[in-house]
């Protein structure tokens, strides 16, 4: 364990490569217990996040403990055969993910955050 830590620890990854993967073309029945068995394999895993929405079925996040697990699996597993289906694994990409977001619809959902947390920016504070 202690080589492969050594020799990880000359390895400079991408700027884009990160410990969230996002996964899409997802059978819509596929549970996340069956997620865990097919990424588990790569790597211990923190947390996985199926899409249950209608605009977000068929889609994922797997977040792994280890950003070396995620590469590999995101290598070994883009394009593997689920229930007739081809997996499309990237990184997670938060910049990208919110520019696609239509300006209309983030700034409402950004109305809906502030009235929840009951902050309001349009008033001065004294």
């Amino acid at each position: 364990m202690a080589l492969i830590a050594a020799k990880r620890a000359g390895i400079r990854l991408p700027p884009e490569v990160n410990r969230i993967l996002y996964i899409r073309n997802l059978p819509w029945k596929i549970s996340s217990e069956e997620l865990y068995d097919i990424f588990g394999k790569f790597g211990p895993i923190r947390q996985i996040r199926l899409g249950n929405a209608p605009d977000t079925k068929g889609t994922a996040y797997v977040i792994f403990d280890d950003i070396f697990d995620a590469k590999v699996a995101c290598e070994h597993l883009s394009g593997f055969n689920v229930c007739n289906r081809y997996l499309i694994v990237l990184y997670y990409q938060p910049h990208k993910a919110f520019s696609r977001m239509d300006p209309d619809k983030r700034k409402e959902h950004l109305e809906k955050l502030k009235e929840k947390y009951g902050i309001n920016i349009d008033t001065p504070k004294n």
